[in-house]
């Protein structure tokens, strides 16, 4: 059986204002275009469709551009949400993703609901436990959804995780090619630049244990960086298609193309994405910016090493007319011996606030644990949609 793992499209995203749809229209189709050469029985887009849960119209549309192309190459197609995502929103969609022949998971329903089997074109049968994205406060419902019994609140996250693998791998057995995808953290993991991050602090980090090593490939989302999670079964995040920001710049772009049987151990292949414009940080004053070897069509970041002065932006703006982002370099401003507050570009809520509690003296794990639950509850989406029966 081949497998085309994907995810983190984050379609929709912008990069410092700069639109990115046309440049995601090339990704995409050089994806496809993946697709329709390697052949693959299997097609998994492991959560993060989109950048934002509100999408634009453009954005939904090369979803489902998208997802019905590679439908069309003959591949089975399984796609989840993730933590940017609207899951509710996505489910609205299952009807023309069931007529489509697409399996598409917003939210968590009933455990039957979540665990899906084909065969491949040469009669091999596989199945795939499909978990979307479960935040913290959601994770005791997802369980009860589940029908499993004793999901206290006091329970940790990874408790919650890992009875809804258990419950979806529960059938699992040495006749059938067994596959896990999920949108979560796994602990080892290392973090690319785009990820949510009270998504990816320590009380959402769960172990490679919940999967269980019956397990032939577990297909992972949410961290954007290519890596391989050592476990007790082959369990891989593929890495996002597009860098989302400029600290993802020396990634390389891609998929990966898994090859896998029920008695052959899984072999992993990475596939570039070569339509991706590149990001690129320069750093100098006026004269070695003048020098750098700047690479073709990329976004550029320019670290000026110079004093503020009136006109330097603009000049360098004219050198750099791709600078989407044009800063003064923090050693410059340091050397100048002035007092100065720590700088906020770039930082995330999390560290913000970790800023200020080393400004006014508090050291209390409590409160870092109180604003992480609080920000959780402001940055996720609420499942406001009824269950229907």
């Amino acid at each position: 059986m081949r497998i085309l793992h994907t995810s983190d499209w984050h379609i929709g995203a912008t990069l410092k204002g700069q639109s990115r749809m046309s440049e995601q229209y090339a990704v995409f189709g050089e994806l496809v275009d993946v697709a329709r050469r390697e052949k693959p029985d299997l097609v998994i887009v492991a959560g993060d469709l989109f950048e934002t849960a509100a999408p634009s119209a453009a954005a939904q549309k090369l979803l489902v551009k998208t997802l019905s192309d590679l439908r069309a190459t003959g591949a089975d197609v399984i796609a989840i949400a993730g933590n940017h995502d609207h899951g509710a929103a996505l489910d609205a969609l299952r009807g023309w993703a069931d007529a489509a022949e697409i399996t598409l998971r917003g939210t968590i329903r009933s455990a039957a609901d979540h665990l899906i089997a084909g065969r491949t074109a040469d009669g091999e049968p596989w199945q795939c436990a499909a978990l979307p994205f479960v935040s913290q406060r959601y994770a005791v419902r997802a369980t009860e959804l589940f029908e499993l019994t004793a999901a206290e609140t006091g329970q940790s996250y990874t408790d919650h995780l890992r009875r809804l693998v258990a419950a979806l791998s529960v059938s699992f057995t040495g006749e059938t090619i067994n596959l896990v995808t999920g949108h979560l953290t796994v602990v080892g993991g290392k973090l690319g630049g785009g990820e949510r991050e009270a998504h990816t602090v320590a009380d959402y980090a769960v172990p490679s244990t919940i999967f269980p090593p019956t397990t032939h490939y577990v297909a992972l989302g949410h961290l954007h960086r290519r890596q391989k999670i050592t476990a007790g079964c082959p369990v891989h995040y593929s890495g996002a298609p597009i860098a989302v920001d400029f600290g993802e710049e020396s990634y390389t772009p891609g998929a990966l193309l898994v090859d896998v049987g029920v008695d052959t151990p899984a072999e992993v292949t990475h596939v570039p994405l070569s339509e991706a414009v590149a990001l690129q940080t320069l750093r100098g004053d006026l004269d070695e910016l003048r020098k750098a070897d700047v690479m073709p069509g990329a976004w550029l970041r320019v670290y000026i090493k110079e004093k503020s002065r009136a006109g330097l932006r603009d000049e360098v703006k004219e050198l750099f007319p791709r600078a989407l982002s044009i800063q003064i370099d923090p050693s410059v401003a340091d050397a100048q011996n002035r007092p100065r507050r720590p700088s906020r570009a770039g930082k995330t809520p999390r560290q913000l606030f970790s800023d200020y509690l080393e400004e006014k003296g508090v050291d209390d794990p409590a409160v870092t644990a109180l604003f992480d639950k609080l920000y959780d509850k402001v940055s996720t989406v609420e499942d406001d949609s009824e269950e229907v029966v």
